[in-house]
């Protein structure tokens, strides 16, 4: 039988303010910065004063609970769509003040203008954001929110606009004030999600929703669910989420949240995460979704984040009833989680693992899924104590690295890592690993997929990534240079650049899709760069070769033969190089990329 999945409804403005006063709806991201501009805000303000649709509001409740006596606590609902439309008329009508992109506490206040509701004029400005010229005039009502507060006596402020505008009739005011008022009674629509529906079905909602313009996540909806609930501290737990997040990748906001968030200040969390006001790591600036993510593989092991809203709600998932009991123990281990997260020591050990197995720069991560699954892998190894402490290291570094070249969690990573989670703890993290590399590291694979996966013309390949991590880690000079390695040019921002030059290339004939190819890149030092132009390999190489029987610099700065055989070797270069013109650039293309798999796969089984 097809069960109705929500109900319509409709509710007035200050039916849904005073919902929300009465703690009755909870708004998820109050404590979040606002994210809608000032203008937004007016513009809203004037789509229900002229009653112009504004959109629906989803509202979901949560599941009744069963409590330690016994009885049945009914939910509360949870605004899970129409979060910036409701905060902007808290900001606006009801004075409430919101959190701005400094994470500091503001309102956002509108003016209005009487003169110009009365006017003909359908583009005249009705509504404006409140500044300096709208306090100074005697004609706007600087501040709507004024007019909304109980106790608001339309009589004496008729008397006193009219004193100071004496072209304003009484009546005429008295009516524009009604109908600004009126917004309060305007209706707005509500879409209630049924209370029975399952828990991945109301995920499944909120992350089709898309009314911000940005897609959800099941991460968001995680947030937005912590954040209500205040009973079990999840609003503090769910800052201390958020704030990591902006502290890896701003570290200056540390002042501005001591400076504005003094319940959090005082709170648990704020010494645990205080070590970011000094990070440097560019390398991986972890997400609200990574923390949750890594948090709750870590802690429960599960990795569909719909359980986790579950587990949240109390669901027992063996009788599918909810209780207080999986409430509590949810948010007391997933605390725990998050606390093992943001911890310097693990975070910091983890990225040295991750870094002295050469991806040193955000240039060689292609996506934090890999990234996410290795650092839980960190965190259960160090609890479990399954591998001993000089291990945990290189597993996790094989890990990745298998993950981020066979693409293991780029498609439907939660199936994968559950899988994963699963296997590690029937059989082990080492018998895992082998298997997996069993599985997907044949000798078909290094030979043959590895050499065909590097003809993509991205340097974002992975396989590519993997190459450049390779030679970080041997530390490698970078190609012609006799002091230049590959890690400086990484990180001091140089360039990559085409061993068969562009403009030479193109000069034949050649495609975009045919000169931007891996096997073609490389990273060069500027003056090496430079002094190659456009030249075909077999005239730079070859003036290479010869300053090292001159001495004199022409082309790079090696002037050794041994020493330049070595460089190509380092730079997968074949040495028929020397040679080599437009007319054999898929011949070295195919040897390249053999050479380049050939590195990878002796990268890997170093480690």
């Amino acid at each position: 039988m097809n069960i109705e999945k929500y109900r319509p409804n409709s509710l007035t403005v200050s039916a849904i303010l005073g919902l929300i006063a009465s703690n009755e709806i909870a708004v998820p991201e109050i404590q979040r910065p606002f994210v809608w501009k000032s203008k937004q805000v007016r513009d809203l303000l004037d789509s229900l004063y002229k009653g112009y649709p504004t959109g629906y509001l989803i509202l979901w409740k949560n599941p009744s609970v069963k409590l330690k006596d016994g009885t049945l606590s009914s939910g509360k609902k949870i605004l899970i769509d129409g979060q910036q439309r409701i905060t902007a008329l808290m900001t606006a009508i009801a004075g409430i003040p919101v959190v701005n992109s400094e994470y500091k506490k503001a309102r956002i206040k509108i003016a209005f203008d009487p003169f110009a509701a009365l006017s003909d004029d359908k583009d005249a400005a009705v509504f404006e954001v409140q500044d300096q010229s709208h306090l100074r005039s005697k004609r706007w009502i600087a501040d709507i929110a004024e007019v909304f507060k109980t106790g608001f006596s339309s009589w004496n402020f008729v008397h006193e606009y009219c004193k100071n505008n004496p072209d304003m009739e009484p009546e005429k005011l008295n009516t524009v004030l009604q109908n600004l008022q009126y917004i309060g009674n305007r209706p707005i629509g509500v879409i209630e999600l049924e209370e029975h529906l399952d828990i991945d079905v109301v995920t499944d909602i909120f992350i089709r929703i898309n009314s911000k313009g940005t897609a959800l996540s099941q991460g968001d909806f995680v947030m937005s669910k912590i954040a209500s609930d205040e009973t079990h501290g999840g609003n503090m737990l769910r800052r201390a989420i958020d704030y990591f997040s902006h502290l890896c990748v701003d570290s200056a906001f540390y002042n501005s949240l001591k400076e504005n968030d003094e319940e959090f200040v005082n709170s648990e969390y704020f010494n645990k995460i205080s070590w970011l006001k000094d990070d440097t790591e560019t390398v991986f600036d972890p997400e609200c979704d990574d923390i949750i993510r890594i948090a709750f593989m870590h802690k429960f092991p599960r990795a569909k984040l719909a359980d986790l809203v579950g587990l949240l709600s109390g669901r027992n998932f063996e009788t599918r009833e909810f209780s207080e009991d999986i409430i509590e123990s949810t948010y007391v281990a997933l605390k725990e989680g998050v606390l093992n997260v943001v911890n310097k020591h693990n975070f910091t050990q983890f990225m040295i693992a991750i870094k002295s197995a050469g991806f040193i720069s955000p240039k060689l991560i292609n996506s934090n899924m890999a990234l996410d699954f290795a650092y839980t892998l960190y965190l259960r190894l160090h609890d479990e104590q399954e591998v001993s402490v000089s291990e945990i290291k290189n597993i996790v570094q094989k890990w990745y690295v298998l993950s981020v070249l066979t693409g293991r969690y780029s498609t439907s990573p939660e199936t994968v890592f559950a899988k994963d989670l699963r296997l590690i703890k029937e059989n082990g993290v080492k018998h895992t690993l082998k298997d997996i590399e069993a599985a997907t590291l044949s000798d078909s694979f290094w030979d043959v997929a590895l050499v065909q996966n590097l003809s993509n013309t991205s340097t974002k390949n992975p396989a590519y990534m993997v190459f450049m991590a390779a030679q970080v880690k041997n530390n490698e000079l970078s190609l012609l240079s006799n002091n230049v390695t590959v890690r400086e040019l990484i990180m001091l921002g140089g360039d990559i650049h085409h061993i068969f030059p562009k403009e030479y290339l193109k000069s034949f004939g050649y495609e975009k899709s045919q000169y931007n190819q891996d096997g073609n890149y490389v990273y060069l030092d500027r003056p090496v760069n430079i002094s190659i132009g456009k030249k075909s390999p077999k005239v730079y190489f070859s003036q290479a070769l010869s300053q090292c029987d001159t001495q004199v610099i022409v082309c790079g700065n090696i002037t050794d033969k041994e020493q330049l055989l070595a460089n190509l070797k380092v730079n997968c270069i074949p040495e028929t190089i020397f040679e080599m013109e437009e007319n054999r650039y898929q011949e070295f293309l195919n040897a390249r990329r053999q050479m380049m798999a050939k590195k990878i796969k002796d990268y890997y089984y170093s480690l």
